[in-house]
């Protein structure tokens, strides 16, 4: 299996603790982790598959690090890239707008030719919109550590056991 580039930022504290179990469970000889606060295009470049920590701020809005990096990404063609989201996101107190930011990140990057891997079920949530939704699935693993955190690892696990067989 090829380095795959696990991408979020570092002064997170729920992106980083969902980043380094997803790490773990791929096995850390097969993982990189990247700061997203300081990536660089070429360096996004590198790696031909990338797990990325998307969480939603605010109303449905792209955190500021990943908001920045946008304008290099979109000059990027990233045909040949598969890449898989996940992002933090609170049910309860945000649902019309949960996870927004997975939906928001997958369409960047399939404008850019990037194929997105990883979708889970919207089976068990309870909110009432979400641009990550497509049919009845996310394209990525939405995480509510407010209101499901107890799932948290289960979910991770079953995930990384998606993406090795799709990468």
């Amino acid at each position: 299996m090829s380095k795959i580039a696990v991408c979020y930022s570092f002064n997170t504290n729920k992106t980083s603790l969902a980043a380094k179990k997803i790490t773990e469970a791929m096995g850390k000889e097969n993982v990189t982790m990247v700061n997203a606060e300081t990536i660089t295009p070429e360096q996004f470049l590198s790696y031909d598959k990338s797990i990325l920590g998307v969480p939603t701020w605010f109303d449905g809005e792209l955190p500021n690090y990943w908001d920045e990096f946008i304008p290099a990404l979109e000059d990027l063609d990233l045909k040949g890239k598969k890449c898989a989201l996940f992002g933090n996101g609170d049910q309860k107190g945000y649902p019309e707008n949960f996870v927004d930011g997975i939906g928001i990140m997958a369409q960047i990057l399939e404008r850019c030719g990037a194929t997105i891997i990883g979708y889970t079920t919207t089976e068990g949530y309870t909110f009432e919109n979400s641009k990550a939704m497509r049919g009845n699935r996310f394209t990525g693993l939405a995480l509510d550590f407010e209101n499901q955190g107890k799932l948290i690892n289960q979910k991770i696990k079953d995930w990384v056991i998606q993406l090795k067989k799709e990468f």
